[in-house]
């Protein structure tokens, strides 16, 4: 499959729509390019049970795959689907159990990065929605 071209701020708002798209919660985009040297942005999303954290992975994975011919350089999940991550190399996505995303507070951790309004990664990501 040939890779496309696509930006990262683009890539992002794609992963948060398709999250969206499929019922994850609390999502957050954050551009952390000036304050992180290992990537441009972190999505991270929520989910209300394991089942729908692994649900969401494997789907996020496969739509990426889909529109952009992309798959992670790596991918990371604790044995109860607690949180998992999609490393895109300039776009990681944490999809994160709801009580892991209260106890390990990314947002709060990476409180000095972008944050970017769900506004602006929706209009970014309109052609990507499911539901046009």
């Amino acid at each position: 499959m040939i890779e496309k071209e696509v930006s990262s701020k683009k890539l992002s708002a794609a992963a948060a729509r398709i999250l969206d798209d499929r019922k994850a919660s609390d999502i957050l985009v954050l551009n952390v390019a000036n304050v992180c040297v290992l990537s441009d942005y972190f999505v991270i999303a929520s989910a209300s049970s394991t089942t729908q954290v692994k649900g969401l992975t494997s789907g996020l994975r496969e739509k990426i795959k889909e529109l952009f011919g992309r798959i992670p350089n790596g991918d990371e999940n604790d044995l109860k689907n607690r949180w998992n991550l999609l490393d895109y190399g300039d776009v990681i996505v944490h999809i994160m159990y709801n009580d892991e995303r209260e106890t390990y507070a990314l947002e709060k951790f990476w409180n000095h990065a972008l944050k970017i309004p769900r506004e602006e990664w929706e209009k970014e990501s309109e052609e990507f929605s499911a539901y046009k």
